[in-house]
Parts: structure tokens; sequence; C-alpha cells
């Protein structure tokens, strides 16, 4: 294998309620850990997904729509874990090692950060290097998870949209393509940079950037390109009103970190 590890990469994949990274949630989520001494361990699991009404934590219905893309029901759910029974046994797994999947870097990274500080756990996904195996895979065939399977293994992705068929299709494509690919770098780190495009954003969802001298300004809205400091310094009813909105908990906690250096 060309692809030198230092420390574990995390191949992981998730089924979701849907694709709204703020308010969707997790139904299952499979991982492969692949150790730098090429000995592995994975694992696949259901999560019953849900929110809080009125201070109770109740089950989320998944839609139909989300149902017909994974198979995955209500019922299928309904005796599983919630993320946060789960949370700690994750966060652990996730811990030590780097992060690779497909269409991760927009979709499954931030909804896993999500879940995490829904459930109050502490882990720092920003700082590990991710590897999208889509980025190589647009970059030089651009198709589908399926097509990339069949283009790269010579296989079919029978069950394409099951989180531990794609997690291994993932794992397997990502082999193939360092293999085919010589101008690949060879170590996690670099093959992340050469991948990541602008790494000047502080959140996930690419509304908080960084500025020359790496102070955070707003991506958006009447106060865009100006610093998040100095708008909360002037106008404090605008961090109120950010904080009760619709953003990713990811980027409310990037607005609450500098609000409190106040």
């Amino acid at each position: 294998m060309r692809l030198q590890l230092t420390r574990p990469l995390i191949f992981f994949d998730l089924e979701t309620t849907g694709i709204n990274i703020a308010s969707d949630r997790i139904v299952e989520i499979s991982y492969y850990k692949l150790f730098p001494n090429q000995t592995a361990e994975g694992k696949t699991l259901r999560i019953k997904p849900t929110k809080y009404t009125g201070g109770v934590e109740v089950q989320m219905h998944i839609p139909e729509e989300a149902t017909a893309v994974h198979g995955i029901h209500d019922e299928d759910v309904a005796d599983c874990p919630t993320f946060r029974q789960v949370a700690a046994q994750l966060a652990e797994v996730f811990a030590d090692g780097d992060l690779a999947g497909y269409n991760s870097t927009h979709f499954d990274i931030p909804l896993l950060a999500e879940e995490f500080l829904r459930a109050g756990q502490q882990i720092d996904l920003k700082s590990k290097h991710c590897i999208d195996v889509f980025t190589i895979f647009q970059r030089h065939e651009p198709r589908t998870l399926t097509a990339a399977y069949q283009f790269y293994c010579g296989k079919n992705l029978d069950e394409a949209h099951s989180a531990n068929a794609d997690t291994m299709a993932t794992y397997e494509v990502l082999m193939a393509q360092m293999d085919r690919y010589q101008d690949l770098p060879a170590t996690v780190k670099e093959l992340s940079d050469s991948l990541t495009g602008d790494k000047r954003m502080a959140d996930f969802a690419g509304r908080v950037l960084y500025d020359a001298q790496g102070k955070e300004v707003f991506n958006f809205g009447k106060y865009k390109g100006q610093r998040v400091v100095d708008v909360f310094r002037r106008d404090r009813g605008y961090y109120s009103w950010l904080l009760d909105s619709d953003f990713p908990e990811y980027t409310k906690s990037v607005f609450k970190r500098v609000y409190l250096s106040l």
C-alpha cells in the first residue's frame, strides 16, 4: 500500500434523516479504522434519531425520501441507542485518527461534528487531516461512488447507501486511487492538504473564515468581510440573534468562542 500512515485512518459513512447538517440526524454510522501496521477494526451502528420537544427527547421520524435512499425505517431504529448514548464510545474511536470518506468534507464530517456537540461530547474534528475520495475522483473521473467502485475496483456496489457497504467501498477506492495516480502524495497530511482547498474556514459550513491575521470574519450577511470580534463589540444583539437562528451548532460554537474572548 503506497499510502503512508503515521496514525490510524478512519474511513466512515453516515446514513441520515436528510441532508441538512443543522437539523438532520444520523440513523446509521459505519467505520473502518486502518492502523499504521495495516491491522484494522470496523463496526456498524444503527442510531435512533432524536430531538428535544418541550424539554423531552423524542424519536424523530425518518422521512420517506430518506428511507428510499438507505432503506432504514422508524421501526428499524426504535430500539437502537441514541447518538448521545454511543457518543463517548464513538469519540474514543475517532479521537486518535485522521478521517476519510466519500463527500465527507461537505456532509459527513460536519454532521458528525453536530451530533457530538449536541451530545456534549468533546472531540476536535476540525484539526484532523481529512481525505475525501470524492474530491480525488471528481478531479480525475467525475462520477458517483457506485461508478467509482466499478471504475477503480471492477466491482458492482450492490448495497449502495448501506453505511457499511459505502464505507468499505470508500476504503477500496482510495487504495486503488493511490495505486493508479502516482502524483497523489503518500502521506495522510499531504494528501489531505492537497484536497482540502480553502483552509481558511473557521467552521465546517463556511459561514466564518480566517483572515490573513488568523482572525475570524463573517462570510455572510450584513457584516460579511468584517471581523466577528469587532462586530460583537459594537452589536451585542447580533450575537444573540445568531445563537437563536438556524445555524449549525459548530458554527454557533465559533461565535460563542469569539464572544467569550471579549
